[in-house]
């Protein structure tokens, strides 16, 4: 092999394992409340992902239980100022019921992701 040929397969083999890397995503790792989980009535919601956030864009919704589907998160969704993977947002009271938590996070690498999980207060 020439030097150019051993070049070239050492840029090729670099720029894949840079877009690796620039293709990641935040994924949810954990929650607590648990995902599908029952819990006596918390005062906040915690989800941690896989990739560090962008916490202005980025955002935790709850909703209760009941036909309506109240909000009950109190708007201040915010990262852990100890880890950009974490966010958490405060939720006001928790009746008994299933709540629906919605995410939607942009890692620092600007990419977006989103999802949703529930869990059971009890009662």
């Amino acid at each position: 092999m020439t030097s150019r040929t051993v070049a070239a397969a050492a840029a090729f083999v670099i720029a894949l394992a840079l877009a690796g890397t620039a293709a990641a995503h935040a994924h949810l790792k954990r929650s607590v409340p648990t995902a599908s989980g029952t819990t006596a009535a918390p005062t906040q919601v915690e989800a941690w992902f896989t990739e560090d956030l962008e916490p202005k864009f980025s955002t935790i919704t709850v909703t209760g239980p009941g036909p309506n589907g109240a909000k009950v998160d109190k708007g201040d969704t915010h990262t852990d100022p100890a880890d950009a993977k974490h966010l958490i947002v405060s939720i006001d009271g928790a009746a008994p019921g299933t709540y629906t938590v919605n995410w939607a996070v942009t890692s620092v690498d600007t990419h977006k992701s989103q999802g949703s999980f529930t869990f059971e207060v009890q009662k």
